[in-house]
């Protein structure tokens, strides 16, 4: 059986009227935009009596797309029960299909670093987040203390600057006033990432499920009372405020248990 493609006009190709499977207007429309960026790859499956077997959803990007022909095929070979099940295979089978994450993530990022539109994919901004982070983070579970490299002695003492093109990074304490004006030099930020101390124990808080071992570090690891506590974050985020712009955005994280003491 040769089949060959042909080029039809939208309107006269007809919906199967029992179609089961359901196009939203959105999903429409990142059908259309795909049909924009790579063109009409995939041809609408018609029976003799040109009704729709396979690319309704097709069809109605082209609509939308006021495309007055599309590629079609043929399939006349078919019963009429053999169509009606078709019909349901064509849709059904392809939700059997899994993904390889790991291929999937580094594809995604791979179309991010090019400067690629990856919602023209299908996957959505929330969908890329969640692949990449679990990739990141199974990566990171994978990765013991044992796989860091020996890279030497550490050179940077407290109070060292350095100039990494047009970035300042300050070996300093939060702490400190004076490391804002060192690292600053009378300007003002106008967004702020922090990551405090979160008063917990390391042991049994941080890891990867128990495979990765840290150490204990100098400041707030769960030795800090609550006033304690409050008067460290209170310190920082003066510091924070006064070297800001007025509207400035702080991100800061901290772990659930001393949320309080950060509001406060």
């Amino acid at each position: 059986m040769i089949l060959a493609i042909t080029y039809r006009a939208v309107t006269e190709l007809k919906p199967y009227p029992r179609n089961a499977r359901t196009h939203s207007r959105k999903q429409v429309k990142q059908i259309a935009a795909a049909i924009r960026e790579f063109g009409f790859t995939n041809p609408v499956l018609i029976d003799e009596h040109d009704q729709i077997i396979a690319g309704h959803g097709r069809v109605a990007a082209a609509k939308l797309l006021d495309l007055l022909q599309v590629p079609t095929l043929q399939l006349s070979h078919l019963s009429p029960a053999q169509k009606r099940a078709y019909i349901l295979a064509d849709n059904r089978l392809a939700e059997k299909a899994g993904w390889d994450k790991e291929i999937l993530a580094v594809e995604l990022q791979g179309l991010l670093d090019d400067g690629f539109e990856v919602v023209l994919t299908g996957f959505e901004v929330p969908d890329v987040d969640v692949v990449l982070d679990a990739a990141a983070e199974a990566k990171s579970d994978r990765l013991g203390d044992d796989l860091i490299p020996d890279v030497g002695s550490a050179v940077s003492r407290a109070g060292d600057l350095w100039r990494l093109g047009s970035h300042r990074l300050l070996c300093g304490s939060a702490l400190d006033a004076g490391a804002y004006l060192t690292l600053l030099e009378g300007a003002k930020a106008a967004l702020v990432i922090t990551d405090p101390p979160y008063n917990v124990a390391v042991n049994g808080h941080v890891g990867g499920k128990g495979q990765i071992q840290h150490r204990d570090f100098e400041m707030a690891c769960g030795e800090m009372t609550e006033v304690g506590f409050t008067a460290f974050l209170t310190t920082t985020f003066e510091h924070l405020a006064a070297h800001s712009t007025e509207g400035s955005i702080h991100y800061v994280f901290m772990d659930w248990r001393h949320m309080q003491e950060m509001l406060t």
